[in-house]
């Protein structure tokens, strides 16, 4: 089937999962970006998309491309054969569970002003809730499609999936599959249809494993700073059984970012009543984590703890749920002095500490510098850094 005709696509939401589909599927189909946010819009309008996407610009793309942003939600939906929603859904802190809110109002503003295009919900959601949406609407309009976007990564991971899961109650989810696989620059990428509900699962147990093997491996550290252990040498030992393999496997401070914690907590609260022993350690293990790195820290008794960087991992701008802030707020409430540094970060304080612009006076002022992944720039003064970092990479 020919997809490069002239198919209108509304994507709902202009995060870095919308934009990054937005912006791909704009190279062969009418897409058009709805947002809330104003200067968002017009951002995308200006065609300022290196600056709001990471690597757009390294990325070879079709010009030009046929993408607009509205916040007109008639102009939006009108006529478009499918309908992405990529709004956020945020852990509710009460309940622990993902707020769809959002979601549920996109859908029901969409099925008002379109009716034929398929609905495709790309954010994360509850297990059984996709269904529960087709059921109280009465329609099958309504499918999900889990993404697996890396933070930083998301035009590369759509280009380069590892698989492309869809929901398979609509005659359109098959054609949607086409328009992902159009996309894709690599041979054989596996598509898999499955229910709306099965693919839910995939997405959360997805993400609770990557979490439990990021909480092994950082168990695993802990157990070798205890016994003055190499643990470089450990986890070599241990991936080289192919069933374990060497991916993910470099300790950390704890997992962080927006999609682990609020998944694993989230695939908690479905299991009910049933046990979870498993899930709910991993949880459990990543806090856990961050006490021991504190502590470990605290018993050097530093004068000045310097922390360099904030993100939740190499190459990342997201700092939402950072292990790195889990152990500055668990040493502040210690009374320890500590200053920050961070490039990507114009504030001269963050969380009431000092931001420091300047590389060297941080270096000098620090009695000890923590820092998740080690940085090339302070490889002369390794001797007072304190990292847990042993390949210098997040894969």
């Amino acid at each position: 089937m020919n997809m490069t005709t002239n198919i209108k696509i509304t994507v709902v939401g202009s995060g870095a999962v919308g934009l990054s589909l937005a912006v791909l599927f704009a190279q062969y189909n009418e897409v058009v970006i709805l947002d809330v946010d104003s200067e968002r819009v017009a951002e995308i309008n200006d065609n300022r998309l290196s600056v709001l996407l990471n690597g757009a610009d390294q990325l070879t793309l079709k010009r030009p491309l046929s993408l607009t942003a509205t916040l007109d939600k008639g102009l939006a939906y009108k006529d478009s054969r499918f309908i992405i929603i990529a709004t956020p859904t945020n852990t509710d802190p009460i309940t622990n569970s993902l707020n769809t809110k959002v979601v549920d109002t996109v859908v029901e503003e969409a099925l008002q002003h379109n009716k034929n295009g398929l609905i495709i919900i790309k954010s994360t959601i509850p297990v059984g809730h996709t269904e529960k949406l087709q059921k109280k609407l009465k329609t099958n309009r309504i499918i999900f499609s889990p993404e697996f976007l890396r933070d930083s990564h998301e035009l590369n991971d759509n280009v380069y999936p590892s698989r492309i899961i869809i929901g398979n109650e609509h005659i359109l989810s098959k054609e949607f599959s086409i328009l992902l696989k159009q996309l894709v620059k690599q041979d054989n990428v596996n598509v898999l249809f499955t229910r709306s509900i099965e693919a839910e699962a995939i997405k959360l147990f997805s993400n609770s494993y990557l979490a439990m093997r990021v909480a092994f491996f950082n168990e695993l550290d802990t157990f070798s700073i205890k016994n003055d252990l190499d643990i470089k040498k450990i986890i070599n030992g241990i991936s080289l059984d192919g069933r374990i393999g060497m991916g993910y496997n470099n300790p950390s401070f704890g997992y962080g970012g927006y999609c682990l914690p609020k998944d694993t907590r989230q695939l908690k609260v479905d299991f009910n009543e049933t046990p979870v022993p498993l899930i709910s350690s991993i949880i459990e293990s990543n806090s856990s984590r961050k006490d021991f790195i504190a502590n470990y820290i605290m018993k050097k008794k530093p004068k000045t703890i310097g922390f360099y960087g904030l993100e939740m991992k190499k190459d990342s701008n997201d700092i939402r749920a950072s292990a790195i802030l889990g152990i500055i707020n668990r040493l502040k409430k210690s009374g320890m002095k500590i200053i920050l540094y961070d490039t990507k970060i114009t504030l001269k304080t963050f969380n009431g500490f000092d931001i420091m612009s300047d590389l060297d006076e941080f270096i000098e002022l620090s009695s000890l510098i923590v820092v998740n992944r080690m940085p090339e720039v302070l490889m002369h003064v390794k001797s007072k850094v304190f990292t847990r970092d042993a390949y210098r990479t997040d894969v």
